[in-house]
């Protein structure tokens, strides 16, 4: 299987009576003059930051070319990669070396502090799921990849794992969801085009 890149009504009475006793204990204040009111400023809210992997998700659902494709794909998980934390940078890091030392339950830690110290970091989770799944927890697995899809649910690893387990597990039509939600991000991908005929004709075969 591929790597996934795959009590409120108390406080709202005691609001409204502490404003009814302020109103009640403050003086009277002489009403202003219309002309003498300062002006009102109006203001905005601030402009949400633009994601920097969106021009990358556009452009690999625009390119049609497998190699150019492959490309971009490999620049956003590197992209992905980086949660910006240098902590959480350096943990990833132990926990992909414990990986390749066999050292599972370490790796596991490790990325268990990812996700409880950047909660918003989509790989933390899908570094994790796919972990478990190696560890034969595939239970944990989709339960990572969900929350890996909460935060990026344009995460075409996270989409090809969930697409592979749902196929180990007989769930054909789920399967062919997820691989065609992941060709809806990842259109060039050759290999899941030819999981998708694959499943597609297997459900058409079962209906007959």
């Amino acid at each position: 299987m591929r790597y996934f890149r795959f009590s409120l009504p108390l406080l709202a009475a005691t609001f409204a009576a502490s404003a009814t006793l302020a109103q009640t204990a403050a003086p009277a204040t002489p009403a202003v003059p219309a002309e003498q009111k300062p002006p009102v400023v109006q203001t905005s809210a601030p402009a949400k930051a633009p994601n920097p992997l969106d021009p990358l998700f556009d452009a690999l659902k625009r390119e049609r070319d497998p190699e150019k494709a492959k490309g971009i794909a490999s620049q956003i998980a590197s992209n992905m990669g980086d949660s910006g934390s240098a902590t959480v940078n350096l943990l990833m890091q132990w926990a992909a070396t414990a990986i390749k030392e066999k050292r599972n339950g370490a790796a596991l830690d490790f990325l268990d502090q990812v996700t409880v110290l950047d909660p918003a970091y989509p790989e933390g989770w899908n570094r994790r799921a796919t972990l478990h799944y190696t560890m034969g927890n595939s239970r944990k697995s989709m339960a990572d990849i969900a929350e890996v899809l909460k935060r990026e649910p344009r995460h075409f690893g996270a989409l090809a794992g969930m697409a592979g387990i749902l196929m180990e597990s007989g769930k054909d039509q789920l399967a062919l969801k997820a691989w065609e939600d992941y060709l809806a991000v990842y259109p060039a991908d050759r290999d899941a085009q030819e999981a998708v005929s694959k499943i597609s004709e297997k459900i058409a075969g079962n209906r007959t």
